[in-house]
């Protein structure tokens, strides 16, 4: 993947500028980064806080060959990549299924990936990143529920060292899922960075919820559950919320 990084200021969205840039003709393989966002976005269409100069925000436009049901499976490896990178560095984050870091039973990194088709074909995926990296006060409605590294490990770090690494990181294991066209190749590693894992959890689907246990991902990041009747459920397009970890659903 040929990386060529573009830095703002200050933008709406990471993730938004790099769909307008992709509009214009951007190749695969643009990263978009800004110090601040003035309308960061999550999961759902929550917002995300996105102070000036703490921390890392990024997109990375993609143009894959794949089936569209398929590209949901690079939010997790965007996830095992940053997580991956953080652990390197002696930061003990894991993996809230299927876009979140935590650190410290509090949220430190959201993904958000989008994607725009033309027609059946994949235009263009976005996968956004907001890293907490040296945020030390937020807001009394996320102090339950955020922290940053800083916070965790009393250390400032460089934001610009860390937006190299995790696109190396990022390249790497990208290039490796192109090849398998699923996670088997990460599953294993993947699983035990996962919070969720032998933990009851709380599935959120359109029109039903249920309790079950989370037993991890398979090949194509689904998760696993095992309800309370005894069986097995692959869970993809719901969202799932962990017990006891966040105060937040």
């Amino acid at each position: 993947m040929n990386v060529n990084v573009v830095h703002y200021k200050e933008v709406d969205s990471t993730n938004a500028e790099a769909r307008r840039l992709s509009v214009e003709g951007a190749e695969s393989g643009l990263v978009v980064t800004a110090k601040k966002q003035t309308a960061g976005k999550g999961r759902r269409g929550r917002s995300w806080e996105s102070p000036a100069d703490e921390n890392l925000y990024l997109s990375i436009l993609l143009r894959p060959s794949l089936e569209p049901e398929k590209a949901p499976m690079l939010t997790l490896v965007m996830a095992y990549s940053v997580a991956k990178v953080l652990q390197r560095e002696e930061i003990q984050v894991l993996i809230k299924w299927p876009n979140d870091l935590v650190l410290s039973g509090k949220k430190v990194c959201g993904i958000l990936t989008e994607m725009n088709l033309s027609g059946t074909q994949i235009e263009d995926v976005i996968v956004g990143v907001g890293l907490n990296v040296n945020t030390m006060n937020f807001p009394v409605e996320l102090e339950d529920k955020a922290t940053s590294l800083r916070k965790e490990t009393l250390r400032e770090l460089e934001r610009g060292e860390l937006l190299q690494l995790i696109l190396k990181e990022f390249d790497k294991q990208y290039q490796r899922f192109l090849e398998n066209q699923n996670l088997e190749f990460l599953q294993e590693d993947y699983n035990a960075m996962l919070i969720n894992r032998g933990r009851e959890v709380m599935v959120l689907e359109p029109g039903k919820e249920y309790l079950a246990k989370a037993l991890g991902i398979n090949k194509l990041g689904e998760l696993l559950v095992r309800k309370e009747d005894g069986s097995t459920e692959e869970v993809f397009a719901g969202e799932v919320s962990v017990r006891g970890i966040y105060g937040y659903v």
